[in-house]
Order: structure tokens, then C-alpha cells, then sequence
């Protein structure tokens, strides 16, 4: 049976964000094109409060979604649209920044603070929607759970649809557990989608080319093919000695400019600029 292979394996550098907040920079500038739609990739994962508790204070975005998932931990957030809520264990929220939204995220002290936040490109003709968010909380999630247990953010699988079905940006967000040495497949998304996994815990075999893979907080790519080619090749994993837990996102590439500057991402150097501009003189929130 033919599969979807490992293109490209990417296991990140150690990064410092907001007021002092310790992370891991998975995806970011150097992977916007084999990745696309997905820009930035930001993980968490401390036992330590200090590594985080200062947060991310007050800051823009725009043209783009951004979408927070806790493992495990709490993070309270506000945001310029007077929305007001905490993210707490297994719960999400995903912002739409479309024309320009100013909020803040900041982590509260926790066992564990085990999560990751995503920005997702929007398109050209979305990149100045109106900007919206929803918290989405553990209740919310459909789960389905045989071999594996799967956790269905957004998209849909085995014809259940997730807590979230964007309209700007449709992608598929899906947290699995493995237990040892099981094999799980997935072939509902088209091979002309991007797709990627994010493992979160344990270590896992991607594709039977290669070997098994430890490193937590890495992101695995698998093979594209051509635009236009609407063929269903599966992933097919198998997890470690101890399982594996992990994230799968796909969604179609946008193949469109990229202008990024910091929190902002338009399709032009002349659109980056004005937003700036905007920002300066208080123009920016629409």
C-alpha cells in the first residue's frame, strides 16, 4: 500500500518571546514555504513558573489566525474586542486577528505548562476580516477513541466533526495518543494538503523508512504532491515503547506571498508597512 512519506523533519531551536517567555521555535521564517499555510510554531513545556509567568503583555496581530492548545497548564487572556477568558487543561482558543486585534496571553503558574500556540496564514481576499476568537474548553472536543484516542479540535474524522470548523482558513487539528507499539493511520486529508505532526510526548515511527523518532517537540512533514492531484495516500505511524502522543495539522497550501513583520503578516512590503504605519498613529483596529 502506498503512504505518505517524511519529507522533512524539523526539531526547532530554543527561543526567549513576549516579556521573557521560554519556549521552543519549531516552525517560524525558515520553514513558510514546505509548511505552508502554517507560519510559526511556538512550544511550551516547563515545570518551572519562571520559565513563563511574565507572559505575552499587550501586543498586535494581524493577517492571520493564531491558535493556543494547553496539554496541560492555565492561561488567562484579554484582548482589544473586550473578550476576556482563561485557557485551561486540554481547552483552545483560535483568533482570527484578520484586520488587527491587540491582546495578551499570560500563563499562570501550574505543575505543568504543556501546550503550543499555531499562526495559520489567511489568504489575500481574508487577511482584513473582522477579527474573532473563540475559547474552546475540554466538553467541547469530540473524542474518538479505539486503538488510538483522538481528539478532534477542528476538521473532522471518521465523519465526526471537531469543536471547530474555520471558515477562513479550514484545517485540521487533531491531538492523538498512541498506545506502545500500535500502528495508526489517517488518510482523510488530500496529498496535495500540507501535513505535519508535532510530537508532544513518547517517540514514534513516521513512516516505515525510517527510524524511531525521540525527539519531543519536533515537527514531521510529509510528502505534497502536485496542485490539482486529489489522491487520499495515508499517514501510517507507529508509536514507541512507551507510545506517543502528538499533534496532526493539515490544510491546503495558500501558495501566495509572504510579507512577515513580527506579529503582522501581509502579502506586501507596501501592506507591512501601512500596517505599521497604522499602528503608530492609532489607526490600526478597525
Amino acid at each position: 500500500m502506498r503512504q505518505r512519506k517524511v519529507t522533512r523533519i524539523v526539531r526547532g531551536r530554543n527561543a526567549v518571546d513576549g516579556a521573557g517567555v521560554r519556549l521552543r521555535r519549531i516552525l517560524g521564517d525558515r520553514t513558510i514555504q514546505d509548511f505552508d499555510p502554517f507560519l510559526m510554531l511556538d512550544g511550551f513545556d516547563s515545570t518551572n513558573p519562571q520559565d513563563y509567568i511574565k507572559g505575552f503583555p499587550w501586543h498586535p496581530h494581524r493577517g492571520i489566525e493564531t491558535v493556543t492548545y494547553l496539554v496541560s497548564g492555565t492561561m488567562a487572556h484579554e484582548d482589544s474586542l473586550g473578550n476576556k477568558g482563561v485557557i485551561r487543561s486540554m481547552g483552545c482558543q483560535w483568533m482570527t486577528a484578520g484586520s488587527g486585534i491587540l491582546h495578551k496571553e499570560m500563563p499562570q503558574p501550574s505543575e505543568r505548562l504543556l501546550g503550543c500556540q499555531l499562526w495559520v496564514n489567511l489568504p489575500a481576499t481574508k487577511k482584513m476580516v473582522p477579527p474573532t476568537y473563540r475559547d474552546i474548553s475540554l466538553t467541547d472536543i469530540p473524542v474518538v477513541a479505539d486503538k488510538a484516542t483522538v481528539r478532534i479540535l477542528s476538521g473532522c474524522y471518521q465523519g465526526i466533526r471537531g469543536a471547530l470548523n474555520g471558515s477562513h482558513a479550514r484545517v485540521t487539528y487533531l491531538d492523538i495518543t498512541l498506545p506502545a507499539g500500535i500502528l495508526w493511520g489517517y488518510e482523510e486529508a488530500h496529498n496535495n494538503e500540507t501535513l505535519f505532526i508535532y510530537l508532544l510526548e513518547g517517540s514514534l515511527i513516521p513512516d516505515p523508512e525510517q527510524r524511531s523518532i525521540e525527539d519531543k517537540g519536533c515537527a514531521i512533514l510529509y510528502s505534497v504532491s502536485a496542485p490539482g492531484e486529489r489522491t487520499h495516500e495515508p499517514v501510517v505511524v507507529k508509536a514507541g515503547a512507551e507510545g506517543a502522543r502528538f499533534l496532526l495539522l493539515a490544510a491546503s497550501p495558500l501558495r501566495e506571498p509572504v510579507a512577515w513583520g513580527g506579529p503582522i503578516v501581509m502579502n506586501t512590503h507596501e501592506e507591512l508597512r501601512e500596517s505599521f504605519e497604522e499602528l503608530r498613529n492609532g489607526t490600526f483596529i478597525k
